[in-house]
């Protein structure tokens, strides 16, 4: 027979305190252990919580961030979702610090009301993070790749109804007037539909992703290991900051307006960036053909311009490259003089002035090694027909600070270029990510600070997420920490 146990009070609690732990997920027990969101926050977005209102809050500060970083984390779309999880789930309550649940209308306001406070966080959280950066690849962590994108607006004219009732009535009226075939009602559509959205005017129609939108436009920087490095809101308060940036009308062509779009918003952009943060100086900007510019070329790579010491950026079929002294091909790459559809192959890119001025050496297309008579090794060119009467064949050296378009630190067309270059799409992918796995994009809201504080709120779980990882020791999932929800 077994002997009963009789069970103290304090028996009673070590086992309930127990179970509680055990029952708490795993993903919350980590977060809890490795997270103090309390020190992530700034003192000076303490102090304006604080006196914000100039009465004690019900909830803190940092329930709200955590609660909205977790929503991401979650990629729960909506705060009436988020609600319903808080609402149903004890552990994840518990977790934020809320002893009850805020209504919906709570949660706009903060992001409304301290919106600027968000993105000093973020930034904060940039220098934060870049020691990791760098300690995970440098190579990778010293790139900067920009890029542009949309929030698409809950507003009517993203309604497809809108723009096929724009058609029907210009087809009605093409019947009625007994046009011929030249008048096209769907490019008549498209050239009447207004500008902006009338909702709100920083909603302004774009072309993004292959299609017409109404949308808040935003830039992103990141490096070359997808981690965003700055967000910027290109909304009327941006443009006042930026007189320079001058807003044009849409032109024929949707994706040269973007492009034109783009190439105004980069050197603002990346100013504002290093100003920010002094101690990060990267040395490759990679970008689209948007960027073909021989200004954006003086800026990234001029003497007095932000510091690059390559730029990768694909020539615009639109511009053609000139060059005095020999043919260039589409990568900018000079070319036989007696056959233009021959590239000269790129030897070295070492000064060869007293005055250390760089330069790019080229030789001739069907040079090779060969040993000669004295067992040294020389070039020699297999030519028949040479342009030159040097055995070597012909050299021609360049001078990338003369044309920085033609050069840009880089030869084009190389198998450094095409593995370089690849990385760029790193940004797109961190866009795509923010907006869907962070819930950017699909919200039901017209309003631009919550759309803005969304985006900076999207920024700042990623870079807790690099903080967590780095924490435990799992450099891969700093881009997303998802996997670990399912472990």
């Amino acid at each position: 027979m077994i002997k009963p146990k009789q069970l103290s009070l304090n028996n009673i609690y070590a086992g309930c305190l127990e179970s509680f732990e055990n029952d708490k997920p795993k993903f919350l027990s980590m977060l809890e252990e490795h997270l103090d969101i309390d020190a992530l926050i700034p003192l000076s977005f303490k102090m304006h919580f604080r006196n914000h209102t100039g009465r004690p809050r019900e909830y803190s500060l940092s329930t709200f961030v955590l609660s909205l970083i977790i929503q991401r984390i979650f990629s729960i779309h909506t705060d009436n979702l988020l609600i319903v999880f808080l609402t149903y789930s004890r552990e994840l309550r518990e977790f934020c610090g809320f002893d009850k649940v805020p209504d919906a209308s709570k949660f706009t306001r903060f992001k409304q009301d301290f919106k600027d406070d968000l993105k000093t966080m973020f930034d904060a959280l940039v220098d934060l993070t870049e020691p990791i950066c760098q300690d995970i690849d440098s190579k990778l962590a010293s790139m900067t790749i920009f890029d542009t994108s949309g929030i698409e607006a809950y507003v009517q004219e993203n309604n497809p109804k809108f723009i096929n009732a724009l058609i029907k009535r210009l087809k009605a009226w093409k019947a009625a007037k007994g046009l011929d075939a030249s008048y096209d009602p769907y490019k008549a559509a498209y050239g009447s539909m207004p500008t902006h959205a009338e909702a709100d005017p920083a909603i302004k129609q774009m072309y993004i992703n292959g299609h017409f939108c109404y949308s808040y436009k935003f830039g992103m920087i990141t490096n070359g290991l997808g981690i965003v490095r700055d967000l910027n809101f290109y909304d009327e308060n941006y443009y006042l900051e930026h007189p320079e940036i001058q807003v044009s009308k849409k032109d024929d062509s949707p994706d040269e307006d973007k492009s034109l779009a783009d190439s105004k918003a980069l050197l603002p952009t990346l100013r504002g960036f290093f100003e920010k943060h002094p101690l990060i100086k990267p040395s490759v900007f990679l970008g689209d053909s948007a960027f073909d510019s021989i200004d954006i070329y003086n800026e990234l790579l001029g003497k007095d311009g932000l510091g690059f010491n390559k730029a990768f950026i694909p020539l615009n079929s639109a511009h053609g490259l000139k060059y005095p002294d020999c043919p260039i091909n589409e990568d900018g790459v000079p070319c036989c003089p007696n056959d233009s559809t021959l590239p000269m192959k790129p030897e070295t890119s070492d000064s060869h002035l007293r005055c250390g001025m760089p330069t790019l050496k080229f030789v001739c297309p069907m040079m090779s090694w060969v040993k000669c008579e004295d067992g040294k090794y020389r070039r020699r060119t297999s030519c028949e027909n040479p342009c030159t009467d040097s055995p070597c064949g012909r050299m021609f050296y360049v001078y990338p600070e003369k044309n920085l378009r033609t050069f840009p630190g880089t030869v084009r067309g190389t198998e450094e270029w095409d593995d370089t270059y690849k990385i760029r799409v790193t940004v797109e992918k961190s866009i795509n990510h923010f907006k869907d796995s962070f819930c950017v994009a699909g919200r039901k809201t017209r309003n631009a600070l919550t759309s803005e504080a969304d985006l900076y709120l999207a920024g700042i779980t990623q870079l807790v997420t690099v903080l967590l990882a780095d924490s435990i020791h799992q450099h891969k999932y700093i881009r997303s920490i998802k996997p670990l929800i399912s472990a």
